[in-house]
């Protein structure tokens, strides 16, 4: 299970840094095209909504490992061990039956394109291959979220460690406290 999950999040994450790299790099040669050339490239603007497309729905995936998503977390830190492992249990159920229901309905959508074989207008695909995102990357999700229930299981409710947004800047800034501090230093001439 390790592996597939190393394996999903790598993928998460390769996909949605090429698909922002690509896309801006796309953009900028296009708009480049544009004003330089007085000529732009046809297909590009529907090619870069793609790859951002891709690259935000990968991107989402990914988040679910590092525990990036908005959460409202004020009430949860309040409550004792058990209470806050059954409420991150809860949260966590839910998010994998969503997550694992648009995925099947992606499926579905994907499948109903493949039927009507439309294409798309500037790139001529078909426009199943820009919409396997949906699927793809909701299944990769709801892996990702079973793979956190199973630690919330087998994790004893006090030594569970739940991080809220303030806990992850504090540990990040008490990591490279150091290396900020330099920063700080040379960034000001020393005057903070």
């Amino acid at each position: 299970m390790k592996y597939l999950l190393s394996l999903i999040v790598n993928i998460s994450k390769i996909i949605a840094a090429f698909g922002i790299a690509a896309g801006v790099t796309l953009a900028f040669v296009n708009v480049v095209a544009r004003y330089a050339f007085e000529s732009s490239i046809s297909w590009a603007g529907e090619l870069t909504i793609y790859l951002f497309l891709w690259s935000t729905f990968f991107g989402a995936a990914y988040c679910f490992k590092k525990d990036a998503h908005i959460a409202v977390d004020v009430f949860l830190v309040k409550t004792p061990p058990k209470v806050q492992k059954l409420l991150t249990l809860i949260a966590l159920i839910v998010s994998a039956i969503y997550v694992a229901a648009i995925a099947y309905f992606g499926y579905q959508y994907v499948l109903l394109y493949i039927d009507l074989g439309e294409v798309s207008v500037d790139l001529n695909i078909p426009l199943w291959i820009p919409y396997l995102v949906v699927p793809i990357s909701f299944a990769f999700s709801a892996v990702i979220i079973i793979y956190k229930i199973i630690e919330v299981l087998k994790t004893p409710a006090d030594k569970l460690k739940l991080k809220g947004e303030a806990d992850m800047v504090l540990e990040d800034f008490s990591t490279n406290s150091e290396d900020l501090l330099k920063e700080v230093h040379k960034k000001t001439g020393g005057m903070l």
